[in-house]
């Protein structure tokens, strides 16, 4: 099946994920002109009337960026859209993204029919992501153009199932666009995604540690010092399971070898001493121990297309 339009213009095959509380205009717009789909969830602007700001902005930053670079051209951004019913912002954000056409709308925590019929008629493409095969199926009945696979190891929200098992089962029965998350931090594993079946490469974490990120110094300090051993997967903080960084956890007054279990009714977690998920129990994926500084976002996506083009030529070689 051939990729849409929209998505074969890009300088490497990665999608960055929309990181909450993290990802802003300024990064949006920097991931973009760089070459690969920047995206933020609608909810990072707040209050509600900042969205259609956001995308104001981000819209002619990048329509100016085309105009005096029509030999290389910015990637389309997304927004991600919560569908779940505690989103009561649901209706309204919706309304902003068909005034400005987004692009791309990546839908999270539901799948609806209604929302991929809309995007369609304004001439987007919705991806959805899911962790499971099952939840894969269910999004394209209901008309998802694309699949965000969620494998273990991603950032915030993740599935249990390793990417190579997530990866085979969805590429036995759907030829469409398939997206692929999972600790996914250079560019070699960009190119390991495509040779498990994928399109396109899932990055969070990465871009956390950039200064255009809304993220606070000792946040991205954070994912620097880090490895995999410093990620505890818990359903804790929001009900559903999810990667979060050891060190935010301690700071949090609690003890991330015994937490205990939430449900999906907890999504307003708060500590006795007052931390929030997201705001102060800081989301990571487990591929942060090559994350070695912060560097601007244009830089990070310099390197992952020349580890992309090293291991491809070396590929190519043997």
């Amino acid at each position: 099946m051939m990729l849409p339009p929209i998505l074969q213009r890009l300088r490497l095959p990665v999608i960055a994920a929309p990181l909450f509380i993290v990802s802003n205009p300024k990064l949006v717009i920097a991931q973009c002109k760089a070459g690969v789909v920047g995206s933020f969830p609608s909810l990072n602007a707040r209050p509600a009337s900042q969205l259609d700001e956001w995308i104001h902005e981000i819209t002619e930053a990048l329509a100016e960026h085309d105009r005096d670079h029509p030999d290389a051209p910015s990637a389309p951004f997304a927004v991600n859209q919560i569908v779940h019913r505690t989103n009561d912002r649901f209706e309204v954000d919706m309304q902003v993204c068909a005034k400005w056409k987004v692009p791309i709308v990546i839908t999270s925590l539901g799948a609806r029919e209604d929302l991929n019929h809309a995007v369609h008629d304004w001439g987007g493409i919705t991806l959805h992501d899911i962790i499971d095969d099952r939840y894969a199926r269910k999004a394209i009945e209901k008309g998802a153009d694309g699949i965000i696979a969620v494998a273990a190891g991603a950032g915030g929200h993740a599935g249990r199932w390793s990417p190579f098992a997530l990866a085979q089962e969805i590429r036995k029965w759907f030829d469409g666009p398939l997206i692929l998350s999972g600790a996914i931090a250079t560019g070699r594993a960009v190119l390991a995604a495509e040779a498990m079946g994928a399109d396109f490469a899932y990055i969070g974490s990465p871009f956390i540690a950039t200064p255009e990120a809304r993220a606070t110094d000792e946040y991205k300090a954070a994912i620097c010092a880090g490895g995999a051993a410093d990620i505890v997967y818990s359903s804790l903080f929001t009900g559903i399971p999810g990667n979060y960084l050891r060190s935010s956890i301690s700071a949090a007054g609690l003890d991330p070898d015994n937490l205990e279990s939430g449900t999906p009714a907890d999504m307003k977690f708060a500590s006795a001493s007052g931390a929030k998920a997201w705001r102060d129990i800081w989301g990571s994926g487990q591929g942060i121990g090559v994350i070695d500084k912060v560097r601007p976002a244009g830089e990070l996506v310099a390197r992952l297309a020349e580890e992309y083009r090293a291991a491809k030529a070396a590929l190519c070689a043997s």
